[in-house]
């Protein structure tokens, strides 16, 4: 796994990484402690090298051990800088480690963090490191996010080299879809930067610091889709090219020479491919650049995304072949293997392989053929007879009903109930898919419903969910379930309705639903499906692995209204 890039590049961020050497170089040379993870001159240089002013209010001292809300206990101090401070710690509730940014409530900036760390936690896109709680209390405010110790800062992966074309594109297609989505939300992250972009060990691409990053540092923006358009633009630029696209050095990497102002990605690196340097000229045109077949600007995530989409499909890279090693006769399989080395022969040499024995071709091996077949079609026949007449004999004590077992109780057809729609105490979202929105699935109206996020490229949630979403219905206790109907948001989608064992506690994965009601199947704006047998289960999940096309070039799902029939218990 890569090592973490400190957090002096970006003080607001940490994904769990170590910092690399060439990294910590760079952030001491900017004038960062990278044993502390305290800056030592204020805060860090943005694109182009400004400072922002230092908050007059410090950053509350704290220490390794103390526990918030008798919950998160403080284990390791990443940053500390601007007035907050931001800290590795450990959720002794659910046992995980998550990530804390703390200030002094009179900081100038606490409301405006506050705000913003609740406004990120309510978009529920896995696409980005979510928010996990917000509080003020006890003079502090504090943020809670997700830890992901399996990611890998994209300051790390450009520490070793430009990413190659597929993965340039993974990267301009996931991060651009993921804002444009955002922005759709009313959401703005005005600090893109290569150590707000995490790589995941499944190649998917996490956004942190949405919203909350800009109001730690008190950024602000008059136009917020430009400047979120334009950086993912020098992210692109910056993985094409190992460079980043202004005069000033940042995030250890090298910026570019002075006075020849931003020149396209080709002109700086040999092999760069042709259409993702284009784009990245698009996505930075309001900065200066211009593409080289004069497409227009991208201006907006939403327009990038697009551009992205259209764009002929890069395929990854072919793995390199390796031929297998020659293939070599053992001494075992060569036929000597215990027997004495012949006389004359080395220890590196073998002895002649023995031809077998020519087939038997004279008149008493014809003899012998033939009487071996013989015996094996007698033993056939004598022992289809014994058998058919063991079958016949046990069938016809069925019928004079001397030896039939008679049919138990278990073996009865089972005739449930007639059903009736089932009390249902809550409803989630399957993979934290807009979570806030699922109780509308089972509020009884039609009009309302429980949707996705808009998805591009690919109708399997763009490819950044391996196990889809849905919704997990809670009954509140064990009940009998004998049928499933549904008012879907659009037709088209692929989905299954799946249950959990009676005994199931919480179940939160795919992997939790071990009994298929209703098989993978594309449905229409109705589904309905009857159950023969009931099951007896408190939790169902509407499983959805494919969306439909939305008709604006993008792919989304959802569901209107949910009900469970059966007999209550």
């Amino acid at each position: 796994m890569a090592e973490r890039s400190t957090a002096a590049v970006d003080v607001a961020d940490n994904s769990g990484d170590e910092p690399l050497a060439a990294a910590a170089a760079k952030a001491t040379a900017d004038g960062v402690d990278t044993q502390n993870g305290r800056t030592a001159d204020g805060p860090v240089p943005d694109k182009d090298g400004d400072r922002s002013p230092a908050a007059p209010a410090t950053a509350p001292e704290l220490h390794s051990g103390h526990k918030l809300a008798r919950r998160y206990r403080l284990e390791e101090c990443v940053t500390r800088v601007d007035g907050f401070s931001s800290w590795r710690a450990m959720d002794e509730k659910l046992r995980r480690a998550v990530g804390v940014h703390l200030l002094p409530a009179d900081h100038p900036r606490a409301r405006s963090v506050l705000a913003a760390a609740r406004s990120s936690a309510l978009l529920g896109d896995p696409r980005f490191v979510q928010v996990l709680d917000a509080v003020e209390e006890n003079d502090l405010v504090y943020v809670v996010h997700e830890w992901l110790p399996d990611a890998t800062e994209l300051t790390a992966l450009l520490a070793a080299g430009p990413l190659e074309a597929h993965e340039a594109y993974q990267l301009v297609s996931q991060v651009s879809q993921a804002m444009a989505a955002a922005h759709r939300e009313g959401l703005a992250h005005l600090r893109l930067t290569p150590s707000a972009i995490l790589r995941t060990s499944s190649g998917q691409y996490r956004i942190r610091g949405l919203a909350v990053n800009a109001a730690l540092r008190g950024i602000t923006s008059d136009t917020p889709q430009q400047a979120d358009t334009e950086a993912i633009g020098a992210l692109l630029y910056a993985a094409l090219t190992q460079r980043w696209p202004y005069e000033s050095d940042a995030y250890g990497l090298t910026g570019l020479p002075k006075g020849v102002g931003l020149i396209a990605p080709d002109q700086v690196r040999a092999g760069v491919h042709r259409g993702l340097g284009e784009l990245a000229m698009r996505a930075l045109a309001n900065d200066g650049a211009t593409a080289s077949r004069q497409e227009p600007a991208c201006a907006t995530p939403e327009e990038l995304a697009k551009a992205v989409a259209a764009m002929p499909r890069i395929r990854p890279p072919e793995p390199a072949f390796t031929a297998p090693p020659e293939y070599q006769h053992t001494t075992y399989q060569q036929g000597i293997y215990g027997r004495p080395t012949p006389p004359g022969m080395g220890p590196a040499q073998s002895a002649p392989v023995v031809p077998p024995p020519a087939p038997l071709q004279s008149r008493t091996g014809r003899a012998l053929k033939w009487g071996v077949a013989a015996l094996l079609i007698a033993a056939l026949g004598l022992g289809s007879w014994q058998l058919a007449d063991t079958l016949l004999d046990h069938g016809n004590q069925g019928d004079n009903g001397t030896n039939q077992t008679p049919a138990g109780p278990q073996d009865a057809p089972k005739n449930p109930a007639p059903a009736e729609p089932l009390k249902i105490k809550r409803a989630s979202a399957l993979a934290a898919v807009s979570s806030q929105r699922a109780a509308a699935s089972v509020d009884g109206n039609p009009d309302t419903a429980w949707y996705t996020p808009q998805y591009f490229n690919y109708a399997k949630f763009g490819n950044l969910l391996d196990d889809g979403s849905g919704i997990i219905i809670d009954l509140g206790s064990a009940q009998d379930v004998t049928g499933v109907n549904l008012d879907l948001y659009a037709a088209g989608q692929t989905l299954e309705v799946r249950a959990a064992p009676a005994e199931a506690s919480a179940p939160d994965s795919v992997r939790d639903f071990g009994q298929v009601i209703s098989k993978l199947d594309t449905a229409g704006r109705k589904f309905e499906t009857t159950l023969p047998l009931a099951v007896h289960t408190r939790y169902v999940l509407i499983h959805i692995t494919e969306l439909p096309s939305d008709g604006e070039g993008g792919y989304r799902g959802g569901i209107n209204e949910v009900k469970i029939l059966g007999t209550p218990s």
